[in-house]
């Protein structure tokens, strides 16, 4: 039988976070066109639920399908008493809580809130949508909140940021479950990229530099035509035309990254596109990226997305086009 995922409408849900789960598993399957799962969507006592978006939906289910789910998926929703109160009702609690004994708990985007009002996540690390994490840690103080992240997988529970990042989450677990070729046909079937790592920060809003101002965005520019050379730090703030310690406020302020983090960030993004697109030796890779050596490149690599130069290309290379 296929896995089965259960997924939670309530009031207020959030249309793309609703329908990310059965786009994304309903499209991974076995080699022969097999579907691995099975997804199905409930509502408390049936009821159709009404969208954040001047809509509702009716779900075939009502909670007691969560007791034969192998995994669940609560979506976000944008307003009631989750988000305002951090409160669910009884049957809702008591429902999630049965699930979480015996299947594999998700949220899409402020989707933990709900699981958080249910207990479910105290003590345990999570995350959410970075406009949310403020009245998160108020309502819920007993969570490790960590809002600077696409998504966490914590074993049995599962938490991610905004929208796109639900998608991310759904390709991971496809991904842990049957392997990277399984994932990457899935993502193509959806046309997103079949990695995001977990860990990647989340793409939060910030002032924008005044127009004219002095900003970094063109010693970025310059850093990335030339990924190869060395960048010290003296020369990005002489080229930028600012003192080292104003340059980097700027760039933290203009990116939320260290201007070392996001050279990094920048040259793994690199390499990982000549490994997928190109044969070339991975000492090579390592020097075109700006490592220097593929030591330097395995080490950064594997702290990125945990994997070494050569399994990543095996695992990620572009497939050959066919000829016709």
């Amino acid at each position: 039988m296929p896995h089965r995922v259960v997924v939670v409408a309530l009031d207020h849900f959030a249309g793309l976070d609703l329908g990310i789960p059965g786009q994304v598993f309903r499209v991974a399957q076995a080699g022969e066109g097999r579907p691995l799962y099975e997804v199905v969507t409930c509502s408390p006592g049936g009821r159709p639920v009404r969208g954040h978006d001047g809509y509702r939906v009716l779900p075939d289910h009502d909670l007691g399908v969560l007791d034969t789910a192998d995994t669940v998926v609560v979506p976000g929703v944008l307003d009631g008493p989750p988000l305002n109160e951090g409160v669910i009702d009884g049957e809702l609690r008591a429902a999630l809580r049965r699930a979480a004994g015996r299947s594999r708990v998700m949220s899409i985007c402020t989707g933990a809130f709900v699981l958080a009002a249910a207990g479910l996540l105290d003590g345990r690390p999570a995350t959410t949508h970075w406009r949310h994490a403020a009245r998160f840690r108020a309502l819920f103080p007993h969570v490790p909140l960590d809002q600077d992240v696409l998504f966490i997988d914590d074993g049995d529970l599962l938490t991610s940021a905004g929208v796109a990042a639900g998608i991310d989450l759904c390709l991971h677990v496809v991904r842990r479950d049957h392997g990277s070729e399984v994932a990457n046909h899935a993502a193509r079937r959806c046309v997103t990229p079949p990695w995001r790592e977990g860990g990647q920060a989340q793409f939060i809003e910030r002032p924008l530099p005044e127009p004219g101002g002095n900003t970094t965005g063109p010693t970025r520019d310059w850093m990335l035509g030339r990924l190869g050379e060395r960048h010290d730090l003296s020369a990005q703030a002489r080229h930028a035309g600012m003192s080292v310690r104003t340059f980097t406020r700027r760039f933290r302020e203009e990116t939320g990254l260290s201007p070392a983090q996001w050279l990094i960030l920048r040259r793994v993004e690199y390499a990982r596109h000549l490994l997928e697109t190109t044969d070339l030796p991975v000492d090579q890779v390592a020097e075109r990226a700006g490592f220097g050596t593929s030591v330097s490149l395995r080490q950064h690599l594997h702290a990125t997305v945990g994997l070494s130069p050569q399994t990543y290309r095996v695992t990620f290379r572009q497939p050959a086009p066919v000829k016709v």
